[in-house]
């Protein structure tokens, strides 16, 4: 016995397949002779005759007949109303621009685009217009605020103001004497009022937030009255910010003259002008 089959046989031995192996063997021998036997002994049906009626309606039950029109497979004759076309033929062209007309006026105004009426059966999409578009002019040489080929001028401002300045004397008898209002105009920063010998205060600009004038309060000074502001100093004022036609009152002290300073308007000018050679 070859070794496989060998080892096959004492494979099943062990696990105690050998009976239903040989119960297969032997089923597979005998069901053909079974089935042979059985199929000998039954007596053969008897035949039905078929009658002329039988046939024809089996048939009828069996075929349907459809009636088919042979002109819908025809194609010349289901595309008979139609024509060949050619997809190279250009069928959408823009009108010719006419040359009398100037070059200028031809480019401020948009072309107009001659839409040709289209079927259901093209299939080619309309052309789009054709939108012109103006160039913008060529910039100019010449720098701003003077002719081609000069400089350019800066000009420097600062906020000047107009006062009026009235001062008050005390005689030794007691009497006040009160001097002719003393106007000045154009005052530019810095600068000491009333004169540059007598410094009650100076002027030192603008406040940028609320366009009012500034002063510094000299140290001679011992008393201020009236409407102002004190920007800085704690028990005496040393930055004060005056508002427009409300006079203050500056002391200078026991037996001193006292100074009204009335700040009239403030407005912006001119101070210094430079020129900038082009680069």
């Amino acid at each position: 016995m070859p070794p496989a089959l060998a080892d096959l046989f004492y494979d099943l031995h062990d696990r105690r397949l050998l009976p239903l192996v040989a119960l297969v063997v032997v089923a597979i021998v005998a069901v053909p002779f079974l089935l042979s036997d059985s199929g000998s002994s039954s007596p053969p049906p008897a035949a039905v005759a078929a009658t002329p009626a039988n046939t024809t309606a089996n048939r009828a039950a069996r075929f349907t007949v459809t009636q088919v029109d042979p002109g819908l497979r025809v194609p010349r004759k289901r595309l008979a109303k139609r024509h060949a076309k050619d997809p190279f033929i250009q069928k959408f062209t823009q009108p010719p621009v006419s040359s009398e007309a100037p070059a200028a006026e031809s480019a401020s105004t948009s072309a107009t685009v001659t839409e040709t009426p289209t079927s259901l059966e093209s299939s080619a999409p309309p052309a789009a217009p054709v939108i012109p578009i103006e160039s913008p002019p060529p910039p100019s040489s010449a720098p701003a605020g003077g002719a081609a080929g000069s400089g350019t001028t800066v000009v420097t401002y600062t906020w000047a103001i107009d006062v009026k300045i009235t001062k008050t004397t005390t005689k030794p008898d007691g009497s006040k004497e009160r001097s002719e209002p003393e106007s000045k105009e154009g005052i530019i920063p810095p600068a000491t009022l009333p004169t540059k010998k007598t410094q009650v205060v100076a002027y030192i600009g603008v406040n940028p937030t609320t366009g009012k004038p500034l002063f510094l309060v000299g140290t001679e000074v011992t008393g201020v009255f009236g409407e102002a502001k004190c920007a800085a100093g704690t028990t005496t004022c040393q930055l004060l910010e005056m508002e427009p036609t409300f006079p203050e009152t500056f002391a200078l002290g026991e037996g001193g003259a006292n100074y009204k300073i009335n700040v009239l308007t403030v407005k912006r000018v001119p101070v210094q002008k430079s020129s900038a050679s082009p680069e």
